[in-house]
This record gives C-alpha cells, structure tokens and sequence, in this order.
C-alpha cells in the first residue's frame, strides 16, 4: 500500500490513519486569531484522536488580546468578567499537511472556533460568506498576492537596533529583476518548494520595486482554501526566512522612502447550475456580466464602510496615499492599476476582478470575507457602479461617497455604523472586530513617535 499523502486527507479516520501510519507521538495544530497570527500548539496522538472525535478547547483570551498579548478592555465576548473561559475548536481534517522544516513527517492541521466564538473567529465568518453564495447560486473562486519585504535580520537584530538602519536582503530599487532573482535562486527554489510541499502554491515569485522586496502570487483556488493559503503562506514565509537567519515582513509600510505593501485579492464567481463563470458575458461591455457588474457596484459601495477590513492597523493607513500604488477612493476601472478595483477582461475560466485597496498586514480570511460580500450584496441588491475612471485615479477628483477614511479609528466607527456588515458579518463579529481596532488606534495614542520627539523636543 502507498503512503498517506497529508493533502489526500479528507476525514477524521484518514487524520487518524496517517498519524499511526507515520507513527507520530505529536502532530501540530493551529488556529488563526482576529489579527491574521498563527496560534497553536504541539497535541500527543491520543490526545488529537479525541479531538477528532469530539472537538477540543482552547482559552478564548486568544480571542481576547492584541497582537502583542495585550488583553482588549473594550470587548463583550470575553475579558476578566468571563474569567477567560476555554472555547470548544473543531479539527478540520482535510487541512492537514507536511511540516517540511520539522522533518518528513510531521503533520500540521488547522482548527476552527465552535460554539458562541464561531461568531468572531475569522475562518469561520469567511465559510459563512460562501455559504450564502452558495444559497445565492454561486461558488467563489479566489486567489491571493503579496508583497513583503526581506532582510537580513533576526528578531534579535532588529531589537537591538531598536528598527533602525536595517539591513534589506538586497540593496536599491529593481522590479522583476532577474539579476537578483538569478544571484540569490537557492532562496527563490527553497520558497518555491515550501509553498509546493505545504499546497500554497505560488505561480508566480519576482522582485519588486524596493530593497529587498518580492511579490508572491498564490494559484486561485476555491475562497476558503484560498484563505487557509493565504494566512498559511504569511506564517510559514516568516518561518522559512527566520530558520535561515532572515526575516520577512508583511507590515504595510516599513519605511517612507518606499511603496507600502499590498494584499491583492482577485475574485471570480461560477454559477453552480451552469458550472460556467457568472461574471463572463462575451457580448458584454469589458466582458463584464451583469453580475459582475453588480459584484463591482457592491465592492465599490461598502469599500468606505467596511475599510477597517482590509487596512487593519494603524500602519495601514500611511499607505493609502496618492502616488504610491495604493488607492485612495473606491474607484473601479478596466486594467487600471490606479483604481481600488480593477476589473480584467478574460475567457470563462480568467475574467475577475481584483480588490486592491488590500493590505499585506490585512488578515486573509477576514478580507476575503468583506471583499466577496460586498460583491454579493451588490448583486442581491442590483446595484451599479459609478462611472469608471479611465486614466490616473489619483490625478481625478471623486464623488465624496467614494472616499476612505484616513484613520483606524474613523474606519472602526464606519464598519459599526454600517447596517449591510451587520447583515452580511454578523452583530457579533461587527461589534467584536470594531471593538478590536478602536483598542489598537487608542493603544497607539498613548506612544510618543521619533516624529515628535525631532519636532517639538527642543523648539516648542
């Protein structure tokens, strides 16, 4: 008999057969909490047969702290007057794979949030978005693209140097460079092989415009697999640069001096009766359909109410300036590199739109939720969107509708206020999630930034 191959696993008996064929006394398991990070842990085999069976628990304060385990103090669902209770998980068995960097057979499967904390948990919202499309008539087919940068750092390193003069893993400005592709290949082949090894393929690696930047684009799959690919690729890239005495960065803006980093996000939706692409009309203007059109109209729409998405830090927001590849109003047009969305022309299988207003900082999952129910409520609404903009978006003066907010906080009051997140998200999640960005835009009111320090220090 062959050997068990991790993505051939479908249910629990398959989870359970690898392990005892692999002989594993340990398998990892991982979740994905409200900022996009990786949480998890080692579990003994038996141990994980009996979360098979019945579902585990986890302490719901990973629900319930920020990004540098700072407890929210604003947040309903959890917090000292629950006592941080645990939360019941589900193993998903056919998101088992190969741990390359742990040996050849060590296993990894993600886990999904159960009970009263399905509500909040990210991987969770995104299978009830595609739930209603399926309600709706439609599958979702999704792909991911990111931007992020190398250096020659440790987390030591940068520390000590407190984030100053950090050294890029190559020095000046050379997009698609195939000299340093060339140079430094071993890297490029080792990444290249994780993302095979661990099924989030990338079809297409390259630098781009800055020291020390690539472009990575995920192959398109259906929206929930693309998810687990999406926020997979961001950890296991940080893994794979740190094992090699790199680091990588996903933030959306490292330094001024250079364009922010983005979190594309292309779309497409196939009419489940036909099995043929919904948004493809060859007699259509652009080849756009009407429920392309509607999607767009939609996207366009809620991108102001529902920002705090897919810019979710205060750090996200330095990119959204003119000039810098990144939109700065809910613009759509044909090909237009300018605009929030860009629709592209194509056959049934490649017509799409891409959602470019995302950053890399953004979490898979929860942007991938607000991007395609945005589209969907477009549709279920019949709307149309605004006239498109031909030429440079950023050199045009736009409706007032179509602005975004210029700060977290704005976002978060936005998404609260929005009555389509409410009915397309959840109260929970929307009070949750707003609740969560308003605690980061006041943590980051209590610093004192070096920008402050050189101006007012001694003239004031």
């Amino acid at each position: 008999m062959s050997r068990m191959q991790a993505r051939d696993i479908k249910t629990a008996d398959d989870a359970r057969r690898i392990v005892e064929e692999r002989g594993l006394s340990h398998v990892k398991v991982g979740m994905f909490d409200i900022d996009g990070v990786m949480l998890g842990k080692y579990m003994r085999r038996d141990k994980f047969f009996a979360a098979l069976e019945s579902g585990f628990s986890f302490c719901d304060v990973v629900l319930g702290w920020d990004s540098k385990d700072e407890l929210y103090d604003n947040v309903s669902f959890t917090g000292w007057h629950t006592g941080y209770p645990d939360a019941p998980l589900t193993i998903v068995p056919d998101s088992c794979r190969d741990l390359p960097s742990e040996g050849e057979d060590m296993l990894l499967f993600l886990a999904e949030f159960d009970g009263p904390a399905s509500d909040i948990c990210p991987r969770g919202l995104l299978k009830r978005v595609l739930a209603r499309a399926r309600e709706m008539g439609f599958e979702v087919c999704g792909s991911l693209e990111y931007e992020f940068f190398m250096f020659q750092e440790t987390p030591e390193s940068i520390r000590e140097k407190g984030f100053r003069d950090l050294k890029p893993l190559t020095p000046d400005m050379m997009g698609y460079s195939m000299l340093r592709s060339s140079v430094h290949s071993e890297l490029y082949h080792e990444l290249l092989a994780l993302s095979e090894a661990m099924d989030f393929p990338i079809e297409g690696l390259h630098t781009e415009t800055g020291p020390g930047v690539l472009e990575a684009a995920i192959a398109v799959d259906d929206a929930l697999a693309a998810g687990d690919k999406g926020a997979l690729f961001k950890t296991f890239t940080k893994v794979w640069a740190q094992r090699r005495g790199l680091m990588a960065t996903f933030m959306a803006k490292w330094s001024p001096d250079y364009p922010g980093q983005s979190g594309h996000i292309h779309l497409s939706l196939r009419d489940i009766a036909s099995g043929k692409s919904a948004f493809f009309d060859p007699e259509g203007p652009y080849r756009m359909s009407a429920i392309q059109r509607h999607f767009v109209a939609g996207q366009q729409k809620l991108m102001p109410e529902w920002l705090a998405m897919f810019a979710p830090t205060i750090n996200s927001y330095t990119r959204l300036i003119p000039g810098f590849w990144a939109p700065t109003d809910a613009t759509w047009g044909v090909e237009n590199r300018t605009t929030a969305l860009r629709v592209i022309p194509g056959s049934d299988k490649s017509q799409r739109v891409e959602y470019r207003l995302g950053s890399a900082d953004a979490n898979p999952y929860l942007a991938l939720s607000a991007a395609i129910a945005a589209g969907l409520c477009g549709i279920e609404q019949r709307l149309e969107p605004d006239a498109q903009v031909k030429g440079n978006a950023y050199e045009l003066d736009h409706p007032e509708h179509q602005a975004l907010p210029r700060t977290l906080w704005d976002a978060a009051q936005r998404l609260k206020a929005s009555s389509e997140a409410r009915q397309w998200l959840g109260d929970a999640f929307v009070e949750h999630f707003a609740a969560t960005r308003e605690w980061e835009e006041r943590q980051f009111r209590r610093a004192i930034t070096d920008w402050e320090l050189d101006r007012y220090f001694e003239i004031i």
